[in-house]
């Protein structure tokens, strides 16, 4: 990840019912709901996938289950092991698709487990994706769905209309900061803990761009929009985005909006590592 900026302030949230803490063990059927804002810092509730998938559902998308696995004769269905599993949700025209890979043996970004993969193609003639997005685990769903509510908007999902500072624009909109050294490249919001920068893609981002199949060891990669959370200075990353060099720029947008957004989201479980930097209250 491009690193952050060299000033840190301290968080200005702080819990409005400290009374009523989060507390990750305790299970789900008991937790009371609570609207928490920041969203980017708010994790995923455990709920990423359903949270999605309702999203994808509602806009015609079908879903398929892919598992492969060994199954010996006679061997009763319950005994199967199974050694790879999927879900993937296309669209209507079968021009995208997001891919649900954490059962399966997902790559990390940021060490975190890929979760959500979504692609786009130009046309039904071409087999491969033009671009890929790419979700760990802890991304707010209600950013990933709204990625996914522009994309399917799109007529043309892989034609690119408008320019990078749209993705900063949106951000900026919400009180984030441009980056001082990057300020066409990158942002951070107030407390520097959650950023976004225009950068080199990592490694295995898959794209279109036959740029990104011919760039040689010493030489810089095509750029794309990186997104991640660090709740302290060297301390794990909470979530990160990364978005193929093709991705066009409005749907980057489309997901730094929400991200950013400051309206509440309901959440019943939060991330340790956030608890105290959160505005929450009851949902009554």
């Amino acid at each position: 990840m491009p690193a952050a900026s060299r000033t840190r302030i301290e968080p200005l949230e702080a819990p409005l019912y400290p009374d009523f803490p989060f507390d990750p063990s305790t299970p789900r059927g008991g937790q009371p709901a609570f609207w928490v804002g920041p969203r980017y810092l708010a994790g995923d509730d455990g709920r990423l996938y359903d949270a999605v998938a309702n999203t994808l559902s509602g806009l015609g998308w079908t879903s398929l289950t892919i598992v492969r696995g060994r199954h010996q004769p006679d061997e009763a269905d319950e005994d199967r092991q199974v050694l790879r599993s999927t879900i993937l949700h296309i669209s209507p025209d079968t021009l995208r698709w997001a891919q649900w890979s954490l059962a399966d043996e997902p790559f990390h970004l940021g060490d975190l487990p890929i979760a959500w993969q979504v692609s786009a193609r130009p046309d039904t003639s071409s087999p491969l994706a033009q671009w890929s997005a790419y979700f760990t685990c802890g991304v707010p769903g209600e950013s990933v769905a709204d990625f996914l509510v522009a994309l399917d908007a799109r007529d043309q999902p892989a034609v690119p209309i408008a320019g990078p500072e749209l993705v900063l624009d949106a951000v900026a909109s919400h009180g984030w900061f441009r980056d001082i050294d990057q300020p066409r490249a990158a942002a951070t919001d107030p407390t520097f803990t959650s950023h976004i920068s225009l950068g080199e893609v990592p490694p295995l981002i898959q794209d279109g761009d036959p740029r990104a199949l011919t760039t040689e060891v010493d030489e810089v990669g095509s750029a794309g929009w990186q997104a991640w959370a660090e709740p302290a200075l060297g301390a794990p990353c909470l979530w990160a985005v990364s978005f193929g060099a093709s991705v066009p720029h409005d749907l980057v947008a489309a997901f730094a909006s929400s991200l950013s957004s400051t309206a509440p989201v309901l959440r019943r479980v939060l991330p340790e590592a956030t608890q105290a930097r959160l505005l929450r209250a009851p949902a009554i």
